[in-house]
C-alpha cells in the first residue's frame, strides 16, 4: 500500500474502532457510521478523503478491516473496537485449533492470566499460524500460541467470526493454550 492508502486506513481504524467522538462521528449500536458523515468529519478535521479513496481503501485492505453496507451508504470496522458496539455476529463453531500472535515479553502475563481482550471487546484469534505470526510481528519478534478451540467450545466458551475471518472470544483461559515453540 502506498503512504496515502496507509494513512487513510489508519484514520479509519482510529475513528471507526476507537475514537469516533474525536471527530464528531456517531456510530450506531452495531458500529456503523454514515459514509457522508465520515467524509465530512474527515474534511473538517484536516484530513479530506474522497469517496473514491475510501472505496479503494476498503476494497484493497488485505486484512478486510472495513465493510460497507449493501447500499454503500454506511461503513464500519469489522472488529477491534475499544468503543461499545455490538457487531451482531452469531455464535460459530470454531475449528479444532486457532492461533494467537504475540511477543515474548507478554508470555508471563499470558501464562498467568490467559489471553485477555485488553482494551478491545474480544481476543482476536487467527485461523492459521502464518496470519498469527504476522499479527505478532507488528510488536516485535513474533511468538505464536496454539489455542485449543475445540476444548474451549466443549467447555462452553462462545466463539464468533468476523466478516474478515478473525475469530473472536471474550478470553482464553491459560489451560487452553499450548506453550510456544
Amino acid at each position: 500500500m502506498d503512504d496515502r492508502t496507509v494513512a487513510i486506513s489508519r484514520f479509519l481504524a482510529r475513528h471507526l474502532r476507537h475514537r469516533p467522538a474525536a471527530i464528531g462521528l456517531v456510530l450506531d449500536p452495531a458500529g456503523w457510521a454514515d459514509v457522508d458523515a465520515l467524509l465530512a468529519a474527515a474534511a473538517r478535521h484536516g484530513f479530506p478523503v474522497t469517496r473514491a479513496e475510501l472505496d479503494a481503501v476498503v476494497a484493497a485492505d488485505a486484512k478486510g478491516r472495513y465493510a460497507l453496507d449493501a447500499a454503500g451508504l454506511r461503513i464500519r470496522a469489522n472488529q477491534g473496537h475499544s468503543v461499545p458496539v455490538e457487531l451482531g455476529l452469531p455464535v460459530a463453531a470454531p475449528p479444532p485449533v486457532l492461533f494467537h500472535g504475540t511477543v515474548r515479553r507478554a508470555l508471563d502475563g499470558i501464562r498467568r492470566d490467559g489471553l485477555l481482550p485488553m482494551g478491545r471487546h474480544a481476543v482476536h484469534l487467527s485461523p492459521d499460524r502464518a496470519t498469527a505470526e504476522r499479527v505478532g510481528a507488528r510488536r516485535g519478534r513474533p511468538v505464536v500460541l496454539t489455542v485449543d478451540a475445540a476444548g474451549m467450545a466443549a467447555d462452553g466458551h462462545e466463539f464468533r467470526v468476523s466478516a474478515n475471518g478473525v475469530w473472536l472470544v471474550p478470553a482464553v483461559p491459560p489451560r487452553f493454550l499450548a506453550p510456544p515453540p
